[in-house]
């Protein structure tokens, strides 16, 4: 199935919770935390301001981003999670 936002906003795939903290401790199903990072797989054609011209969003497909921890509407498709959120809700892009 293939999925296109509206406007400004992003489609992101989070990445994977952390599973074993760094001193080799599993962390329960219960316990993890949302990850705070994913990578971007789909975003919109932009924002139209009040003179009804486009602006452009600044993110591309395949970028990793860092957004906030309740950013975003989280979905399901096909057995895969996502989440959609707007533009202003990513933080930065991590290189």
């Amino acid at each position: 199935m293939k999925l296109t936002p509206l406007h400004d906003r992003i489609i992101v795939k989070p990445a994977l919770a952390e599973e074993v903290t760094k001193g080799g401790i599993i962390i329960p199903d219960t316990a993890k935390e949302k990850p705070l990072q994913g990578k971007i797989t789909a975003v919109g054609k932009g924002k139209i301001d009040d003179s009804g011209k486009l602006i452009p969003i600044q993110l591309k497909v395949g970028d990793n981003v860092l957004y906030g921890k309740y950013a975003g509407t989280e979905i399901t498709i096909e057995g895969e999670e996502y989440l959609i959120m707007k533009e202003n809700d990513v933080f930065a892009i991590v290189e």
